[in-house]
């Protein structure tokens, strides 16, 4: 067996038309990340891998996709849609660069994992010239069959150019492929476009390869992970698979999860020691969540970190630069947003807290709201350790509220509030003794009551 060292990763990021959207196929999301990340993100990376990403023309949006996944990818334009092996050219630079091994795969396919990537190179180093990845398909129509000859791989024969007996066959072509590394520029520039469609195929490698005198292979994985999106459907599917994947591995790392189906994750979601998550939860990118952490039903989180022994909702919103300290509380009905909240504090209910920083242990009180916005920028509340903030009062930033200070019920706050102190806002109560009575009395007459 020889060591293969260096590697080039071609990676397709084909457009698609039947999604039926402005967004290109490929930044479709599945749990929360785009169908292009997760395959980057499975793909080899590290020492001696260089990766290449193809693009359509002005696609500089897949473009910047790719090198926010992967820093190191280098991208190239297909300007013309002629076939996947003229994709593939269209990285001719890097595949000249000589690298081991050539792993050719596409933006499509989000279930694809590095194990497999990794599986697909194993046999290029006994040998091999060329390994494609098979599927044994419950439906093989449409798909294109890998027709062997005991371990080799004799040719991959499309649906429409198969015999009768070529369609009986269920192992299918996934299109993801590991060529090796001397041969593959070689390989690739020989595929003709002797085809119905005048297009350049990588099919036509594998007969490529056994007239060159050298041996092609197959190996297998499920068809769950080489599932291809091209309509909205099969991303709804592709999602499916995901959230089970995600839920079971959750639940197996210790996270409890009192009805799993009913939660939807993150693909990048991390989760510490002896988190519950209760039914109807929706955790979005860019969320951790602390030791002994408890997310109640119906709550939303994106962009959150959430400390330990926390607890969170239920009817909970958390918005994107949330920061949850230890033991922090955040009740029913809340929305908070780009708004630390520090250890042991309180937002127990129906509160909006925007732009703003909580001090350690303070309470705020239900139906609060810091006033962050003035329709042209965006203003910060402060709010010192241990203060209270009465019921139904209105913060209206930019202002602090200092340590320990005290804000009665009801008030509306426009000014800053010093250590310990206690600011009240609000009008003289007025009663009027038996007003009720005369005013019934009066309608009941047909007379407009008197309001004084």
């Amino acid at each position: 067996m020889n060591a293969r060292t260096s590697l080039t990763i071609v990676l397709a990021a084909g457009e698609g038309t039947r999604m039926r959207s402005s967004l290109p196929k490929v930044l479709h999301e599945v749990a929360g990340q785009s169908l292009l990340t997760h395959v980057l993100t499975a793909a080899p990376s590290g020492h001696g891998t260089a990766l290449a990403v193809v693009v359509g023309p002005d696609r500089d949006d897949v473009a910047g996709a790719a090198r926010r996944a992967r820093p190191d990818a280098r991208t190239f334009v297909q300007h013309d849609r002629l076939g996947t092996a003229h994709a593939v050219l269209a990285a001719r630079d890097a595949i000249a660069q000589g690298a081991d091994d050539l792993l050719v795969a596409f933006g499509d396919t989000p279930l694809i994992s590095a194990m497999t990537f990794a599986r697909l190179r194993a046999p290029l180093a006994n040998g091999a010239a060329l390994v494609v990845l098979g599927f044994r398909a419950v439906d093989p129509t449409g798909y294109g069959r890998l027709v062997t000859d005991g371990e080799q791989l004799v040719a991959i024969r499309e649906q429409s150019e198969a015999s009768a007996a070529e369609r009986e066959i269920t192992l299918c072509n996934a299109g993801v492929m590991a060529f090796d590394g001397t041969t593959a520029l070689k390989v690739i520039e020989a595929i003709g476009n002797a085809n119905s469609k005048n297009e350049f195929y990588l099919t036509d490698a594998v007969e490529i390869v056994r007239k060159m005198g050298l041996r092609a292979s197959v190996i297998e994985t499920d068809e769950d992970e080489v599932r291809g999106i091209n309509t909205k459907a099969q991303l709804a599917q592709a999602e499916a698979i995901m959230q089970t994947r995600l839920r079971e591995a959750a639940l197996t790392a210790g996270v409890t999860l009192v009805a799993p189906e009913t939660v939807y994750l993150a693909a990048d979601t991390i989760f510490g020691k002896d988190v519950t998550i209760e039914p109807f939860v929706v955790l979005g990118p860019g969320v951790s969540i602390g030791d002994g952490a408890v997310i109640h039903a119906f709550s939303h989180i994106v962009q959150t970190k959430i400390g330990g022994q926390a607890s969170v909702g239920p009817y909970a919103r958390l918005r994107p630069g949330t920061s949850l300290g230890m033991g922090a509380k955040v009740g029913n009905f809340v929305e908070i947003k780009s708004a630390i909240i520090e250890d042991g504090a309180k937002v127990n209910h129906l509160t909006y807290i925007g732009d703003a920083h909580i001090g350690a242990k303070a309470n705020i009180g239900a139906g609060t709201i810091t006033c962050n916005y003035d329709g042209f920028d965006k203003h910060k509340t402060t709010i010192g350790a241990g203060a209270f903030i009465g019921s139904n009062s209105s913060l209206v930033a930019p202002v602090t509220i200092g340590a320990g200070a005290y804000i009665g019920s009801g008030s509306v706050i426009t000014k800053d509030v010093a250590d310990n102190a206690l600011a009240l806002e609000r009008n003289q109560q007025t009663v009027r003794d038996d007003w009720g009575t005369r005013f019934r009395a009066a309608k009941a007459r047909g007379r407009k009551p008197k309001t004084t």
